[in-house]
């Protein structure tokens, strides 16, 4: 992948006391939303059946899922540095968006929704939430150090076993409140938020105002804070606004009946309309992977590898709307498939696998990739060159400098050897064959990624096992003077695939976390995935948004129109392999929000593609023999 990046600031990022990268960048003015429900359910260990860790439950109401909280627990309490790093005077201007339910709530009653306090034995309070019956309080620190303000939201019935949206906009002396994206209450205080307001040294509570002062008794289904803006243009309107969103945890968009229509939403951002079913297609066994790419004169083929060695991997040409079987090519455990060109040639790639049978020398010995070459007399693609492979992954071809490589994932070698040589191969012009360039050392290889910014050339390796644990460091490589060096590590979990994309001048790459797993003990599957963005200032690839996903082994980039959405291919979460897969939609500062969820079948991965004016998704599954294809209705 390929991106350019226009004239605006310049940075210098030094890769080596060498090597520097000069180009243009352009810094995000807005922050992200604060999903502080996420954070509380990303540290109690995020449950499939509804319970997580230490009295924080996942429980299902009115249709949709809510967190209820039935005792103290460390997850519930943070360092306010942990979401406010750059932030040390809370700001004048904020919103607080939480969608509840509450049912009863007794006379004289308060609980807290959440808190700001200070991080001593006192725990004086710095800003707080908090719900009575007569009405919605929110409480802060005054200018004159212990006295704290009060503004109260009165004359509004929220304890009636329904649920309801709150947004509430804070800015100097003005206070605004909007329930369900109709009632809209305002206020204007005496005493406005002070600018000196200092969070440093201080702990967000969620659902109290401190360790020991009780919990909130109702369901929580969201509780984000916006810094520096009004978020009830973003909320509202909405086609349910008791349940409008700005940023639900994905492990509550994901309900344990599973959903059978194609087609349904979650409230619209706008942009896509409907994911509606266009194909199911059946094929001859499980699929761990899809290629799909366009020959001219013919039209958009998908090679699919399937896990069958006796029946193969097939190609399929796409008319009339829908794929239809075209070649078959025999393979062994295929994994994946990569196209690239040279030229006007055009080639395919697949990683073939054998299950180990203890004869290792055997396994060795019959363990090839090959390399295929479309004949435009015979209209097929037709064997080029064999490659030694070891469980290979995944393929990825580039060019750099008028030359092709091709890099392959060896995952492992034999039953236990997982930390051993992937290899990037060079086109040999003279030989018209691939020859070994560079030995790079991986563990537990699942997938590598290729891109450029500006004149420099990258190589991203998704690391998933080492063979004691699946917390490992992926590794992003430079390209110096013909070979890869090291740019930076970064700590994974079972990494499965690295994406790369770019929005405007920023550079992203978003890593499918897949299992969380540490010799014999249990396994995670409900895990963040992350995306980072490429920081001029500190020459890194920085943490920009978790999200969590359920054994993620694949992400998908695309836009359609001007929008850009990234879509995960949920395939497990420890109990069944049926998983709402879902579509995100780059929402500026608010990062991505889940827009769409989808019902798949051990979904391994998504590939999007366009036909005319329409625009697609297909997913393969690697637990059933079927891939599915979504026709994506715009405005």
């Amino acid at each position: 992948m390929s991106l350019s990046l226009p004239l605006s600031l310049t940075f210098v990022l030094f890769l080596s006391p060498s090597l520097s990268l000069s180009y243009s960048f352009s810094l995000p003015v807005d922050l992200l939303p604060l999903d502080l429900l996420s954070r509380v359910l990303s540290r109690a260990g995020e449950g499939a059946r509804g319970v997580t860790g230490g009295g924080v439950h996942l429980i299902q109401s009115g249709g949709v899922r809510g967190v209820r909280l039935s005792r103290p627990h460390p997850s519930l309490d943070f360092p306010s540095s942990q979401h406010l790093a750059n932030c040390h005077l809370f700001p004048r201007e904020f919103s607080i968006v939480t969608t509840l339910k509450v049912s009863l709530v007794a006379p004289k009653k308060n609980e807290y929704i959440f808190s700001v306090v200070e991080e001593k034995e006192e725990e004086d309070l710095l800003i707080g939430l908090r719900f009575s019956r007569d009405g919605l309080h929110f409480l802060f620190r005054g200018r004159s150090g212990g006295v704290v303000a009060r503004w109260v939201f009165r004359g509004i019935q929220l304890a009636d076993d329904r649920w309801h949206t709150l947004v509430l906009a804070f800015s100097g002396h003005y206070a605004t409140l909007t329930v369900d994206c109709n009632t809209h209450l305002e206020l204007v205080h005496s005493k406005s938020l002070p600018s000196d307001l200092s969070v440093q040294g201080s702990r967000f509570h969620i659902g109290s105002r401190g360790r020991w002062n009780g919990l909130f008794s109702g369901l929580i289904r969201q509780l984000v804070l916006v810094l520096g803006s009004d978020a009830t243009p973003r909320v509202c309107p909405s086609s349910n606004p008791g349940l409008a969103e700005l940023s639900v945890p994905a492990v509550l968009l994901d309900l344990p009946q599973k959903e059978t229509r194609s087609d349904l939403t979650l409230p619209s951002y706008g942009g896509l309309d409907y994911v509606l079913e266009q194909q199911v297609l059946s094929t001859s066994s499980e699929t761990y992977d899809m290629e799909v790419f366009s020959v001219q004169g013919l039209g958009l083929m998908a090679a699919m590898a399937h896990r069958s060695p006796s029946l193969g991997s097939a190609i399929y040409l796409w008319r009339d709307g829908g794929f239809h079987l075209y070649q078959k090519i025999s393979t062994h455990g295929a994994l994946s498939w990569r196209h690239f060109t040279m030229g006007k040639k055009i080639f395919l790639v697949v990683s073939n696998s054998r299950e180990s049978t203890g004869k290792e020398e055997t396994v060795e010995k019959d363990e090839l990739s090959v390399i295929y070459r479309w004949n435009k007399k015979t209209q097929r693609f037709v064997h080029y060159q064999a490659l030694q492979t070891h469980c290979a992954r995944d393929w990825e071809a580039f060019r750099i400098q008028g030359h092709t490589y091709l890099a392959v994932a060896n995952h492992r070698q034999g039953n236990t050897n997982h930390t051993i040589d992937s290899v990037v191969y060079k086109w040999d012009r003279g030989t018209q064959l691939f020859e070994p360039h560079q030995a790079l050392r991986t563990s537990g290889a699942y997938d590598w990624e290729a891109f450029t910014v500006g004149p420099y050339h990258f190589l991203a390796v998704a690391n998933a096992f080492d063979g004691q644990t699946t917390h490992v460091d992926s590794v992003i490589y430079v390209w110096v003077d013909g070979s890869f060096r090291l740019f930076q590590t970064i700590k994974t979990f079972c990494a499965t695939d690295w994406e790369m994309f770019q929005i405007g001048s920023r550079v992203f790459l978003v890593v499918a976390n897949g299992h969380q797993l540490h010799g014999n003990g249990p396994g995670r599957y409900a895990i963040n995935s992350t995306i980072y963005e490429l920081d001029m200032s500190s020459q890194l690839f920085l943490r920009f948004q978790d999200i969590v996903t359920y054994s993620a082994v694949d992400w998908e980039f695309f836009t359609v129109g001007e929008e850009s959405y990234l879509v995960v291919a949920n395939s497990f979460d420890g109990e069944s392999h049926s998983l709402n897969s879902i579509i995100y939609r780059w929402q500026g500062y608010e990062g991505f929000v889940p827009i769409h969820r989808l019902p798949t079948i051990g979904c391994s991965d998504w590939e999007f593609f366009t036909s005319g004016e329409e625009s697609y998704l297909i997913y393969s599954s690697a637990t059933a023999p079927l891939s599915k294809v979504f026709r994506l209705k715009t405005h």
